[in-house]
Formats: C-alpha cells, sequence, structure tokens
C-alpha cells in the first residue's frame, strides 16, 4: 500500500464523533469507563459500542479483572498501535484547530476529503477512487459542505469536458499539509 493510501486509511479509520476524543482523553481517565464517560459526556451506550469499535481496529484492550486496579470495574489500555493512533488524533485534532472552522473531524470523510484533495485528486471520480469505500452521495454531500464553508474550492472546467474541479482554499492548505506530514511521519 501506498504512503498517499495509509494515510488516507489512517485518516478515514480516525473519522467520526468519538473516536479522536475517546483517543486522546482515554490515559488522562486511567483507561476507566466512568472517568471518561464523564470526561466527555457520552452516554454510556454510546461509548460501549465506541470502545467495542476500538478494540476490534486493535487500539485498545479491555483488561481482564485481574489486571484491573479494582477488578469489578471497566478498564481500556491503549495497545502500541493505539498509541500510534493517539498522535495521529493529536495531528488531526491539531489541524481542526488550526482551521478554526469547529469539529471538522466529527463529522465522517471530512479530514479523507480534505486529505486527498491535498494530495492532488481534484475531480469527484478521482477523489471517490481515492477515498475507496465512500459512496457518491456521501462524497458530494461532504465536498458539498466543506465549499460551503469556504474551506474548498470548487470550479469548472472545461478541457477535456466540462466538468468541476475541487481544490483547498488558502485557509486550509497549510494546515492541511502540515497534518499529512505528520500522519506520514508517524507511519
Amino acid at each position: 500500500m501506498s504512503n498517499e493510501r495509509q494515510i488516507i486509511a489512517l485518516s478515514q479509520e480516525l473519522s467520526g464523533r468519538w473516536v479522536i476524543p475517546i483517543l486522546i482523553a482515554l490515559e488522562s481517565s486511567g483507561g476507566r469507563f466512568t472517568p471518561l464517560q464523564n470526561q466527555l459526556q457520552i452516554a454510556p451506550a454510546r461509548l460501549s459500542d465506541n470502545l467495542k469499535q476500538l478494540i476490534a481496529l486493535g487500539l485498545l484492550r479491555h483488561l481482564s479483572p485481574y489486571e484491573r486496579r479494582h477488578p469489578l470495574l471497566p478498564e481500556y489500555q491503549l495497545t502500541d498501535k493505539g498509541r500510534l493512533y493517539r498522535e495521529a488524533a493529536k495531528a488531526i485534532r491539531y489541524a481542526d484547530t488550526e482551521i478554526g472552522h469547529g469539529l471538522l473531524s466529527a463529522k465522517a470523510w471530512n479530514m479523507p476529503v480534505l486529505i486527498a484533495l491535498h494530495m492532488q485528486y481534484d475531480r469527484f471520480q478521482d477523489i471517490r477512487t481515492a477515498l475507496g469505500s465512500i459512496t457518491p452521495r456521501m462524497l458530494s454531500m461532504r465536498l458539498d459542505e466543506l465549499n460551503g464553508a469556504r474551506l474548498i474550492d470548487k470550479q469548472i472546467t472545461e478541457t477535456p469536458r466540462p466538468t468541476y474541479a475541487y481544490g483547498l482554499t488558502a485557509l486550509t492548505e497549510a494546515p492541511v499539509s502540515r497534518m499529512a506530514d505528520d500522519l506520514h511521519s508517524l507511519l
């Protein structure tokens, strides 16, 4: 798998409302379920579902009752892969802060789309191919939202036939470039 594909895949795995906050807050909560829930202000069922997803991805490990500080209280620990992903999550969160448009990473596919545009995939079908499993409808929605927020440009090109070309704006170019470099350095 090429570096571009790895960076896009990494950003896809970190997409979504709770993945990045959980990875960043896990150690400060001591890996315990209730303090993590209180810190993130997340519903218990939603936190449980997200923790199961992170365990399935190999980012977390659910400690056995013999490994926990208290045998009856659920406790989680980052794996080596999880620690790497936590650093990637921090890079994405930093890019969110630099762009200054709220938590873009909280919506699935926002960051992968921005990274694909940074990597010079500028046409709809090229972006879709680079992202792999995104549906045309979802890609269209994300491109429209990012364009409406003035985070990307949408221009019509005449050659070889009329089509739209997308690109990053001056506001997003530097933070996305830095984020892509940070993600690349982690791989």
